[in-house]
């Protein structure tokens, strides 16, 4: 409650709002606002009373806050890591959980390195929702909470969390996205680390040690159910066959009734053990895209034999009277990895042209490049005379335009003449890659499945896709770059980020399914939005204690709320309108 509260420094009397909440079973201050002295005081009120406006004002961040807490009294994250991490002899401040659940938090509306967290709460209504002592947030703090957090904690910490994420959804998963992704750290090269290591980064940050995430997401809800934490250097097609029994386990935990779950990959999972242990799963079935490159017969079959599928894609195509842009699909059977797989081979015409401009502009510039170089080497200027030295630089140029070198071919004439260098277009590689552009091939074992289903659900790669753009997101959840040096902090921030990244899902799943009209509203829409929602301290002439009130909301903060069974009346206050 807040009352008033006087200090005597040199003689003289000062007074300040003080405001005292109990945590941790004790009396705390965790709000203080200076009012000065008597006389300034006075002053003041004459001049509110005169102008007839409040004495003071004060400005909190509340909605985002508000919701998340809401969300957390469902979860339950604190409890949960409570359970886990019991409390130790003699603790004071926060619990573990606690900590975690002011990082998600963070993470979700703002992310700040945890030096800067308490003074970003302090502009935030968190002590009207969660009263916290904001001295207690600092990151040498974090630092001995998470230091008592094990590998061993953490995964089970994930499990329980995916399984209580689960219990909210009515219906079992019946397909699953599996896929994997990397984020880059400034780990120093000395610092010891077996998670970070230099690798292939996705984000062309090669020269950075990197972790690798990989995330399994629910196809009709887009939510993570699984995640795993892998060294960096570790290729996809190996991590896989790591963590497929553990995730086969997961997978049937929450298909307990469906004869049949099928699991979605991309390419670079492929190896013939992963396929072969999917195959010794009687309830497991897979759809995995597979390389034109390993199958250019195939991909480049007769366009004749391509037909239109039905899927929704072309049928808007169709609404909008462009049915030369529909996407075309020619289905077979053939051995792979030992059996006999159903294989659909699609084609894009709008990929295609895509492709082929891009191929188009990069020859030119290739062409460009090497008439340069048949000027330098006629002209017979130092380090331009030896061909062997011209044909590496046709090589750089070819890999700085992530282009191959196959498109043209490079002849020297004797050097007991005048020198000459001649180059002409290989037509026969040009037209091949021309045969494989907008060409996508599908194999699965589901062989029972329409084309337009199996095309669908490889399709449907790009829900975990999303969730990898929004770990990256610089606004929102943020997983990268890494500030942490230790495996174990590295551990507990992925674990914080990969809750933030499934209850921004969580939030846009209750909200679309509770508000009318707001399918197309994002996590981060929602998020932002709420972010604008501010709780007002208002001091009046003549009373003891400041009111509280609520900014007047717009309609899609009252819709958000509302999904939350909260309104906000005229008045400014926040009342629950019911269960």
């Amino acid at each position: 409650m807040a009352h008033l509260h006087k200090k005597i420094k040199k003689g003289r009397p000062y007074y300040y709002i003080r405001e005292i909440q109990r945590v941790d079973g004790k009396p705390k201050v965790v709000s203080q606002v200076y009012l000065g002295s008597v006389e300034a005081i006075a002053r003041r009120f004459r001049e509110a009373e005169a102008a007839r406006r409040p004495l003071r004002l004060q400005s909190r961040a509340f909605g985002a806050v508000f919701v998340l807490h809401e969300f957390e009294k469902t979860l339950d994250t604190i409890g949960m890591i409570d359970r886990v991490v019991r409390p130790a002899r003699r603790e004071k401040g926060p619990s573990v959980g606690e900590y975690f659940f002011y990082a998600w938090v963070n993470r979700l509306i703002a992310p700040k390195s945890k030096r800067a967290l308490a003074a970003w709460f302090r502009h935030t209504a968190i002590q009207e929702i969660r009263p916290v002592l904001l001295k207690e947030l600092t990151s040498q703090r974090y630092w001995e909470k998470w230091d008592r957090v094990s590998e061993e904690d953490v995964e089970r910490i994930g499990r329980e969390f995916f399984a209580r994420v689960w219990e909210l959804q009515p219906l079992p998963p019946e397909c699953l996205l599996f896929d994997t992704t990397n984020y880059y750290t400034f780990m120093s090269s000395h610092t010891r680390s077996e998670l970070c290591v230099r690798g292939h980064n996705k984000a062309g940050k090669h020269h950075l040690r990197q972790l690798g995430l990989a995330l399994l997401v629910d196809r009709a809800t887009h939510l993570p159910l699984y995640y795993r934490t892998y060294e960096g250097q570790v290729h996809d097609s190996k991590l896989f066959r790591r963590v497929i029994d553990d995730m086969f386990g997961v997978m049937c935990g929450f298909n307990q009734t469906k004869q049949r779950l099928t699991v979605v990959f991309d390419k670079g999972m492929n190896s013939e053990e992963a396929i072969h242990g999917l195959d010794d799963q009687s309830r497991l079935h897979f759809i995995t895209t597979y390389s034109t490159y390993f199958a250019e017969e195939l991909a480049a079959t007769d366009p004749r034999k391509f037909a239109p599928l039905d899927i929704a894609k072309n049928r808007d195509l169709l609404a909008k009277d462009q049915p030369g842009e529909r996407m075309l699909a020619y289905r077979t059977r053939t051995e792979l990895w030992g059996q006999e797989r159903t294989v659909v081979v699609t084609y894009n015409p709008r990929t295609a042209r895509k492709h082929r401009y891009t191929l188009q502009r990069k020859l030119e510039r290739l062409r460009e490049t090497l008439l340069e170089f048949r000027r330098n080497y006629r002209e017979a200027r130092p380090h331009w005379r030896d061909p062997r030295a011209i044909e590496e630089r046709y090589l750089r140029a070819c890999e700085k335009l992530h282009i191959g070198s196959q498109y043209y071919r490079l002849e020297f004439g004797d050097r007991r003449r005048p020198p000459e260098m001649s180059f002409s277009k290989d037509h026969y590689q040009v037209a091949k890659a021309d045969a494989l552009f907008g060409k996508n091939i599908t194999v699965t074992d589901n062989h029972d499945w329409t084309t337009e289903e199996i095309v669908q659900l490889s399709l449907d790669r790009y829900g975990i896709e999303k969730q990898f753009r929004a770990s990256k997101s610089s606004d929102h959840v943020r997983v990268n770059p890494f500030f942490h040096w230790t495996d174990s902090k590295i551990r507990c921030q992925l674990l914080t980020c990969v809750i933030a990244l499934t209850v921004l899902r969580l939030l846009e799943l209750k909200v679309a399914g509770t508000v009318p009209g707001s399918e197309r509203l994002s996590g981060q829409q929602i998020i932002e939005e709420m972010s604008q929602l501010d709780s007002i301290w208002i001091w009046h002439a003549g009373k003891r204690e400041p009111e509280r009130v609520l900014e007047t909301p717009t309609e899609t903060q009252a819709e958000v709320l509302r999904a939350f069974r909260y309104v906000i009346s005229k008045g400014g206050v926040l009342q629950h309108c019911g269960t």
